[in-house]
Formats: C-alpha cells, structure tokens, sequence
C-alpha cells in the first residue's frame, strides 16, 4: 500500500534513509548528512508530497516528489525514492514510481523529471526505463561513486499521460 506521510513515519524513513545516505552510492547527499538535516532535505517545503510504502504496516520505502523548479519550471515534477535494503527487487520501488505518475497525472504536471540519476543505480536506471522514461542526457563523471570512481550522472524524463491515473490500485493522497 502506499499512502501519505505521518509524522510518527519518520523514525522509520530515517532507518531507510541514514543507510542509503551513508553509502554515498545513490544520492548526491553528503554522506555525513545528519538526521536532521536529511528530515529537513527529505519532507521538503510545504509543496513537496512524501509517499509511503508499507506492507502489513512495516514502512519498506518512501517518495517525495513536486514541482522540479519554481515558476516556469514548475509544470514538470521531480522525485526520488528510497527503498529499505531488505526490501530491493520486491516491487516496492516499482509501486512507488507508478503512484508518483498517477500524483504527477493527477495534479496536471506535464511529465516527471529525475535531475540526478548514477548510471551505477542500474537497478533504478532499467525499472524507469521498463515505465517509459528516457535518458535526456549524461554528466560524464558528474557523480563519484565510491567504489567505482567518477561515473555517468543521468538526467531522465518521461512525459504524464491520462492512462498514469490509477483506478485499480491502492493509492491514496
């Protein structure tokens, strides 16, 4: 199931996100990033959306998504997802990308911009590419992954299309 975001979520989000941050693999973040910082960063301003993953009411992952850029940036969104390590390859990061376009449909974005994808998340790189995104465009070595050295960073899009809505699955706001 995917819903909002409660603040007694964030003991949880924290779990899966100091682990992600911390391996520097992912994000752009700096791994020293502290907790408060990462809430901060994480549930964003007032017009960022957080989604929840949870099954059985165990929290496996977690979206935020709005407007890419202020003014006439903001009729694209943006997004990033974090899934519990336990949880990879199970659907869940799948089922968070699928309720970001039906949010991104309903709410009259023109499509769903990611700024800042490591070629290395091969695991990211072919679940978005299987929903429809394409790679606008490659930074070469824009992200040092640590084990790998200096890497692709991907910039990748897919436009909002009316079918995105969801009627068959649960979903809330």
């Amino acid at each position: 199931m995917i819903r909002a975001y409660r603040p007694a979520d964030w003991p949880a989000l924290w779990e899966i996100l100091r682990p992600i941050i911390r391996a520097g693999e992912t994000y752009c973040l700096p791994p020293e990033m502290d907790e408060a910082e990462a809430r901060e960063m994480w549930l964003g301003p007032p017009t960022t959306r957080v989604s929840i993953a949870e099954i059985g009411g165990r929290i496996l992952g977690t979206g935020h998504m709005g407007p890419n850029r202020p003014g006439p940036g903001a009729h694209v969104a943006n997004a990033s997802y974090m899934v519990a390590h336990e949880a990879q390859g199970r659907g869940v990061g799948r089922a968070l990308v699928l309720d970001s376009l039906s949010w991104v449909a309903r709410e009259g974005f023109a499509g769903l911009q990611f700024n800042a994808v490591a070629e290395t998340n091969r695991g990211a790189i072919k679940l978005y590419r299987e929903l429809g995104f394409c790679i606008l465009g490659t930074v070469p070595g824009g992200f040092a992954h640590p084990r790998e050295g200096r890497v692709g960073l991907h910039i990748m899009y897919r436009a909002a299309q009316e079918t995105d809505i969801a009627t068959d699955r649960e979903i809330s706001a």
